[in-house]
C-alpha cells in the first residue's frame, strides 16, 4: 500500500498534459517582474480603460473590480479616501508604506479580508518598489510634501519619485493606468519651489507615459486638511489669525472625497481621460480672508485677524529654511509661516478656463458650506452644540 502511495505521489507532482497545453495556450511565464527582468515600452495606449478587466459579483466591497492598484502615499491625506473608495468597489489596493507598521494600519478596515495589502517599501530602493508595484495593474502616486525636511527635499519628493515611478511601470509592462496627482497652480516658472517641483514632476510623468492621467487638485478640504484645521487650531490657541498679505488672494478649495471620487472615475472610464490634465477645483472661489471667515463661522468664534505684510510674513519664515540643513537637529514643520507656501499664496491659484475639470469626469463638487466643513465642530470650547450663528438664532416669538 505504501508503495502505491509513494507512486501516486511521483506521478502527482509530474506536469500532465492538460496544465501543459494550458501554458502553451495562455503564454504563461514562469518568471516574475523584478530588478533582473527585461525592460518593456509603455503598455498603457494598448489598454483603453479598464473595461476588459474580469469582474465578478454586484460591484460592493466583497466583489472583484479587476482592479489590483499600487497606490503611492496611501497613508496621506488623500490616500484614506481613494483607498477606501477604490476597497468599497472590491478592488485590491497595496499600499506601500516606509514607516511604522502601524501608518497604514487605519486603511486594512476599508476593504475585504485581504483586500488592503500594506507592503513596507524605500522610496530610494528601485527593487522595493519593483516589489510593490510587481502584481499591480494601475499605478496611482499620491506622494508629495509642501515643506523640506533634512531628508527630503522638494525636488527629490514632487519631481524626481515620481518620474522613477513612470519609469518603472513603463518597465513593468502590465500596467494599465498610471494616475499622477499633482496641484493646481503648478508651473516652472511659479515663485514657490513647490510649484515648480510638481511641474517638474507632471512633464517627466508624461514623458516616460504619454498616455498617464495627471489630476492637478486645488487647496482640499476635509477632516485631516492642512489649512483649516491649522487656521482653526491657532486660532483658538492665540485668538487671533494672521492674515498674510491681507488675505486676498483668491483661492478655490475643493471636497478632498471629490478628488478621490475623480480618480476613481478616470479608472473606470472607457480610456477617455488617458493622456489628459484635469484641474479639480471646487464649484467657488473664495478669497483667503473669507475662508478664514467660514472657518470662524464654523467653530463660532468672533472673527480677529492680524494683517502680516507679505515681507514681514516671509522675514518670520525665513529662519527655518536657511538653519534646516545647517543645525545637527531636526526643526519643526512649519504651519502658518512656510516660506514655500508664502510664495505660492502670493498669486490667484483658479481653475483655467479651457481645463477640463471635475464636470469632464460626470463629477459634480460639493460646496465647501455645509458637511465638508462640519470637522471643524471640534473647535467649539462648549462642545458641537455651543452657541449659534446668524442663521441658526430662533426668534424668540416663535417659543410654545
Amino acid at each position: 500500500m505504501q508503495a502505491i502511495t509513494r507512486r501516486l505521489g511521483h506521478q502527482s507532482l509530474r506536469p500532465t498534459a492538460s496544465i501543459s497545453s494550458i501554458k502553451s495556450i495562455c503564454a504563461l511565464s514562469d518568471h516574475y517582474y523584478g530588478g533582473d527582468h527585461p525592460r518593456y515600452g509603455s503598455t498603457l495606449a494598448s489598454h483603453k480603460g479598464m473595461g476588459h478587466l474580469v469582474r465578478k459579483g454586484t460591484g460592493g466591497r466583497s466583489s472583484v473590480s479587476g482592479i489590483i492598484a499600487t497606490v503611492f502615499g496611501a497613508t496621506g491625506f488623500l490616500g484614506r479616501y481613494l483607498v477606501q473608495q477604490l476597497a468599497k468597489m472590491g478592488s485590491q489596493v497595496l499600499v506601500p508604506f516606509r514607516g511604522s507598521e502601524d501608518n497604514p494600519r487605519h486603511l486594512k478596515l476599508m476593504g475585504d479580508l485581504g483586500q488592503i495589502v500594506p507592503m513596507k517599501y524605500d522610496p530610494r530602493d528601485e527593487n522595493s518598489i519593483k516589489a510593490v508595484m510587481a502584481k499591480a495593474n494601475v499605478v496611482i502616486n499620491l506622494i508629495g510634501r509642501e515643506y523640506e525636511t533634512r531628508n527630503f527635499s522638494f525636488e527629490e519628493v514632487n519631481h524626481f519619485m515620481a518620474e522613477q515611478l513612470a519609469v518603472i511601470a513603463k518597465e513593468h509592462g502590465g500596467i494599465m493606468r498610471f494616475i499622477q496627482v499633482s496641484c493646481l497652480g503648478s508651473s516652472l516658472t511659479s515663485p514657490s519651489r513647490f510649484l515648480r517641483a510638481k511641474a517638474a514632476g507632471e512633464e517627466a510623468v508624461l514623458k516616460e507615459l504619454p498616455e498617464a492621467t495627471v489630476m492637478k487638485p486645488a487647496v482640499m478640504i476635509g477632516t485631516e486638511d492642512r489649512i483649516m484645521n491649522r487656521w482653526a487650531h491657532f486660532a483658538k490657541k492665540y485668538s487671533f489669525l494672521p492674515l498674510i498679505g491681507g488675505g486676498s488672494t483668491k483661492i478655490q478649495p475643493v471636497y478632498v472625497v471629490d478628488v478621490a471620487s475623480a480618480i476613481v472615475a478616470a479608472l473606470k472610464d472607457d480610456g477617455s481621460s488617458m493622456g489628459n490634465v484635469y484641474e479639480l477645483g471646487g464649484p467657488e472661489i473664495y478669497t483667503v480672508h473669507e475662508l478664514a471667515e467660514l472657518m470662524y463661522e464654523t467653530i463660532r468664534e468672533w472673527p480677529r485677524y492680524v494683517n502680516v505684510p507679505l515681507p514681514v510674513a516671509k522675514a518670520i519664515a525665513m529662519p527655518r529654511e536657511v538653519l534646516l540643513k545647517k543645525v545637527p537637529f531636526p526643526l519643526p514643520n512649519p504651519d502658518i509661516f512656510n516660506l514655500d507656501q508664502i510664495h505660492a499664496f502670493a498669486t490667484d491659484t483658479v481653475v483655467s478656463e479651457n481645463a477640463l475639470t471635475f464636470m469632464d469626469l460626470g463629477i459634480v463638487p460639493h460646496k465647501l458650506k455645509g458637511y465638508p466643513v462640519e470637522y471643524l465642530i471640534q473647535y467649539r470650547k462648549g462642545g458641537p452644540q455651543f452657541g449659534s450663528t446668524v442663521s441658526e438664532k430662533v426668534n424668540p416669538d416663535s417659543y410654545p
